[in-house]
């Protein structure tokens, strides 16, 4: 199967939309990173919340036939990491997104417009 990592990117962003996930942006890290060709980066104001986004976006990616390799910070973290290969998408409690600005971090990688994915 062939990995399309922009509809990937467009299955989690429609996704975490859905479940009124807010701030949420791409970033093309093909250039800068090897781990990955995008970050989404999102942010919820309550752990049920980043659950309900996190779910949503697992849900989504696997009808697509997209596999989840693997997912860190579930159990009562602030910061979720699903790594879904060439897509890795944190979603994060909004005071944790600000205190780690991984937009900052990755300040060199373009934004990917994703207004038209959003509802």
């Amino acid at each position: 199967m062939i990995i399309d990592s922009k509809e990937q990117l467009q299955i989690a962003v429609k996704a975490a939309d859905s479940k009124r996930a807010e701030d949420i942006l791409a970033l093309d890290v093909r250039e800068v990173s090897l781990l990955a060709d995008y970050f989404m980066i999102c942010s919820a104001n309550s752990e049920r919340q980043m659950n309900a986004i996190t779910e949503e976006i697992i849900d989504k990616e696997e009808e697509n036939n997209y596999e989840v390799k693997r997912i860190e910070g579930k159990e009562g973290g602030k910061w979720i990491l699903i790594d879904l290969g060439d897509l890795i998408v944190h979603v994060f409690h909004a005071p944790e997104r600000e205190f780690y600005n991984l937009e900052k971090l990755w300040s060199d990688a373009p934004l990917v417009n994703i207004s038209e994915w959003l509802d």
